[in-house]
Formats: structure tokens, C-alpha cells, sequence
């Protein structure tokens, strides 16, 4: 697998880039803004995007999506739980001051357990509500994508509409805690972290 961390827009939300060194295809995880300098990376990798996914609709994961999907025809994912933030993306990001793009409606609708294929690597869908209502994890290869989920350190914040923190926390301890300690996280923002590192000093998840 080859992965590449682009920190991006206005709240360095981390885009993952995902290829498959055996057909250069790539698969990019929450393209939140910064589309030109996304571009470009897959560019000078001769990696080609099929696949956008949204690991949930908050704008600042969502902000490149219009730009992305019409410069590479790439095909756009989300749960089906958070298709309506799609339509709100441009109100949202106006509540915090800020502005981004419209996004696209998705081609396909994930739900928990769906395959994502990008060549020869496959990610299992894990939904992980509490951040919000749709909010998925991405499993495969050793490595968990987990949006706005699980922090190095904390977890996500649960106070924006369709959040619930024990919601949040059940999808944790149950859907992501069960992997082994070795299984590298890779977190919406902030550094990555294991799920050993997690289960043993994150403050929120002791009994």
C-alpha cells in the first residue's frame, strides 16, 4: 500500500492518499480543501483517483470534493446517514466563518461492512456514528482511517447536530478497539496513533 498525508483547507483536516503500487490507482480519503495541491501530489506520482471517500459530511472534510470529482471524473462515497451534510456543507462552513465549495451528490451510498476496492487493496466499511450521524472507519492492510472518530489522545467532539458521545464512544470501544494494538490509526486531524497507544493512555476510553 502507498499512502501519502496531505494536511488541508482552513482546519488541516488530513487527506489520505491511498494507491495500489501494482495499478497506480489511489483512493483519497476526505479531501477537505487545497484540491490544486492534491492534484498535484497524484500527479507527480502518476497515481490515478477512482475514488473519493468522505469518512463523514462536515464541510472541512468535504471542501474539495466538487473540484477533485470534476478534474479526475473520480467517483464520490459517503454513508448514506450523512448524504443531508452534503447538501448543508456551504451553510455549515458559513456558521464557523468560513466558506467552501458545494459538494457534489455521491455516486454511491456506503453502509457498514461494504468492500472498497482501489486495485488490489480492499477497505472494509465500519460505521462509527457519534460525530455524526454517518460517520465511517475505513479497515485494510494493518491501517484504520477514522475521520473524526478517534484522536491521538482524545476522541471526536460529539456537541454539533447528530453528535452523542456515548454513541461515539460505543462505536470506539466496540468497532475499532477490537483490532489488534499494532494497527496503525489515521486520524482526521492531528498525528497517527496505534490502537495499543489508544487502548493504554487515551483518557477517554479507561473503564
Amino acid at each position: 500500500m502507498l499512502l501519502k498525508t496531505l494536511p488541508v483547507g482552513p482546519l488541516q483536516v488530513n487527506c489520505y492518499l491511498v494507491a495500489c503500487p501494482a495499478t497506480r490507482t489511489a483512493l483519497v480519503i476526505d479531501p477537505g480543501g487545497d484540491s490544486e495541491d492534491i492534484l498535484r501530489v497524484l500527479a507527480a506520482d502518476d497515481w490515478q483517483p477512482t475514488l473519493i471517500v468522505n469518512t463523514h459530511g462536515h464541510f472541512d472534510h468535504v471542501g474539495g470534493n466538487l473540484r477533485l470529482t470534476e478534474a479526475t471524473g473520480a467517483e464520490l462515497l459517503i454513508h448514506q446517514l450523512d448524504r443531508p451534510l452534503l447538501d448543508r456543507v456551504t451553510q455549515h462552513a458559513a456558521a464557523f466563518g468560513l466558506s467552501t465549495d458545494p459538494s457534489p451528490q455521491p455516486n454511491r451510498l456506503l453502509k457498514d461492512g461494504d468492500i472498497i476496492d482501489v486495485g488490489t487493496l480492499s477497505f472494509t466499511v465500519l460505521h462509527t456514528p457519534g460525530h455524526s450521524p454517518g460517520g465511517i472507519c475505513l479497515a485494510g492492510h494493518g491501517h484504520l482511517f477514522v475521520g473524526d472518530t478517534l484522536f491521538a489522545g482524545s476522541v471526536g467532539r460529539t456537541d454539533l447536530p447528530g453528535g452523542d458521545h456515548q454513541t461515539l464512544i460505543d462505536s470506539i470501544q466496540h468497532r475499532l478497539l477490537p483490532f489488534s494494538d499494532n494497527t496503525i490509526v489515521h486520524p482526521g486531524h492531528g498525528p497517527d496513533t496505534t490502537i495499543g497507544a489508544e487502548r493504554k493512555h487515551n483518557p477517554f476510553l479507561r473503564p
